[in-house]
């Protein structure tokens, strides 16, 4: 989004949201593709349009200063690895928009049965980052979500506790309506806490959002 000063970083991107979208004024036009992004937007700035926004990064930006869009949504961590951290205008708070689940995740795929391989790989594994995938995939797995679903679904560990905290959210693709979850548990038990969400959320009836993504 053009026109903010984005120099400031963590804490107060994130604080700056409020300001970002007053900012906007009324009927902004976001571009995204992202059905997920779209509909939790969607519930925090009501009579926001979306316009579907395809190309690299250099492209999406250039589409924001030709005014075709009010602001587009990406990744932040991509914006820093190649340079562009100064185009930041503000954070999403979590309470606003739950990222993908296993979204930002490396993973390396090994063939069945190569101890070897996979002996050799484990000294570059992030533990942290396995348990917090695995707690994701659980929801995914028992959600039966489909690709296209509007779900986000974030696991956070706790070094300190070996506590985990998975945060999910299930929108119907207008946004109209969100449903969310939140829960905690040890970081040994992450594929339960996935499970678990998965059941608060299909108790709140999460089964008939998720059908459009089917």
């Amino acid at each position: 989004m053009p026109g903010l000063d984005a120099r400031p970083t963590g804490d107060a991107l994130r604080a700056r949201f409020v300001e970002v979208r007053e900012a906007l004024g009324p009927g902004p036009v976001f571009g995204t593709s992202s059905i997920r992004r779209a509909a939790q937007l969607a519930a925090a700035i009501p009579g926001a349009r979306f316009e579907p926004v395809r190309g690299n990064l250099d492209t999406r930006l250039r589409r924001i200063d030709e005014r075709r869009f009010d602001a587009t949504l990406l990744a932040a961590a991509g914006l820093r690895r190649l340079g562009f951290a100064s185009r930041i205008s503000a954070l999403l708070p979590l309470t606003t928009c739950v990222p993908a689940p296993g979204q930002g995740i490396v993973a390396v795929e090994v063939r069945g049965g190569d101890d070897g391989v996979r002996a050799w790989l484990a000294p570059i594994g992030d533990r942290h980052a396995h348990e917090a995938l695995e707690a994701e995939r659980a929801l995914v797995a028992a959600l039966e979500a489909g690709c296209q679903a509007p779900l986000g679904a974030v696991a956070l560990p706790d070094a300190a506790s070996g506590q985990l905290t998975l945060h999910a959210v299930v929108a119907a693709p207008d946004g109209s309506r969100l449903l969310r979850a939140m829960s905690r548990g040890p970081r040994t038990s992450a594929a339960a806490l996935g499970r678990k969400v998965a059941d608060d959320l299909l108790a709140s009836g999460a089964a008939e959002l998720l059908a459009w993504g089917r």
